[in-house]
């Protein structure tokens, strides 16, 4: 497993950006795409249908997608992570401190209930009364899938000899890492 002082020994061309709830995985899909010039899939854009039902079409998606020789997306959803594994070649994981995602989470959620913003077909944040009495309540989620990575990547590292892993724990590391990816890799 690397780190953001390591240099990667080709250049990205299918990345995945693995990463607990408020890690920032979509933010660095996106640093990354525009880094190496590369198309960006977010997940939950195809994932979510109206009132927060799975799409139909999710894998299809997902396949099609992933098909392609050049994508970045975070690795996310059970369905999706193997074939998402199988077709990377490398995988950045954000494995930050759980004081700093669920800060960003908790925030997050605020400002998107406040501003009463459209995520994705049309859903919108849950009421934030709601973290008391709903169990899939996102703030509530994010508590209890923190570590679910801690485990998922290093099998992954097993099953994938051939993945390129990067384990960036701090923010500082994040942006070492895209600094290196915009000077250019291998």
């Amino acid at each position: 497993m690397l780190t953001a002082d390591d240099p990667l020994p080709n250049r990205p061309r299918r990345v995945l950006v693995a990463g607990a709830t408020g890690s920032g995985k979509t933010t660095m899909a996106r640093r990354i795409g525009a880094a190496l010039e590369l198309p960006v899939t977010e997940m939950d854009a195809l994932h979510h249908g109206p009132a927060w039902t799975p799409r139909p079409e999710f894998m299809a998606d997902v396949e099609a997608f992933s098909s392609t020789d050049a994508w970045v997306s975070e690795w996310q959803y059970p369905d999706a992570r193997g074939l998402l594994a199988d077709r990377a070649d490398t995988m950045v994981w954000l494995d930050l401190p759980t004081p700093v995602t669920m800060t960003r989470v908790a925030r997050r959620t605020v400002r998107r209930r406040l501003r009463d913003e459209e995520l994705w077909n049309g859903n919108k944040e849950a009421p934030l009364h709601t973290v008391f009495t709903d169990p899939e309540h996102i703030l509530r989620w994010a508590w209890r899938t923190r570590h679910l990575l801690r485990d998922l990547v290093p099998e992954v590292e097993v099953t994938h000899p051939g993945l390129v892993i990067v384990r960036l724990r701090h923010r500082s590391d994040v942006d070492r890492f895209v600094s290196g990816l915009s000077a250019g890799v291998a």
